[in-house]
């Protein structure tokens, strides 16, 4: 999984600590040392979602368009990720010596089926979380909401 996950999970969070926005994203990359360039292209994923949205003008930036109770951890997965499989079978069973000396194949690849079901299970728990989980988390520390206020302000 790329990066631009866990900055997107940061950024929103940081996002409603901060009241929702809207923010710079040159500031809001400032605030954790990121590159804004980078962070941008991830809030634009973002905002194609329909997580956040881009307000525009001198006072302008990124801003939440729901509570964090509505978006899940799978919703900031495929809005940066896509929601393409991650294990791409190439069918190396057919392949090389094995592949010459098997019989011909019937059925799935038992490799694929098992990493798809791991996959399935993977993308359940993520739709399990929304960021209000990981903001309840972060509440048990005041510190943070208040250096995360500081940084943006």
């Amino acid at each position: 999984m790329a990066k631009g996950v866990e900055w997107a999970l940061h950024t929103l969070l940081n996002l409603d600590m901060i009241g929702g926005g809207p923010v710079g994203s040159g500031q809001l990359a400032e605030a954790h040392g990121l590159s804004p360039s980078y962070l941008n292209k991830q809030l634009q994923q973002l905002a194609r979602a329909g997580i956040v949205a881009s307000v525009p003008g001198p006072r302008g930036g990124f801003r939440l368009t729901k509570p964090l109770e509505s978006i899940t951890l799978l919703d900031v997965v495929e809005a940066i990720e896509g929601d393409t499989e991650v294990f791409h079978c190439t069918e190396i069973r057919c392949s090389g010596k094995i592949g010459e000396l098997s019989p011909p194949l019937t059925g799935a690849c038992a490799v694929k089926a098992a990493m798809r079901r791991a996959e399935q299970e993977w993308h359940r728990a993520l739709a399990a979380q929304c960021l209000a989980d990981i903001r309840a988390e972060l509440n048990r520390s005041p510190m943070v909401r208040q250096v995360v206020r500081s940084a943006l302000n």
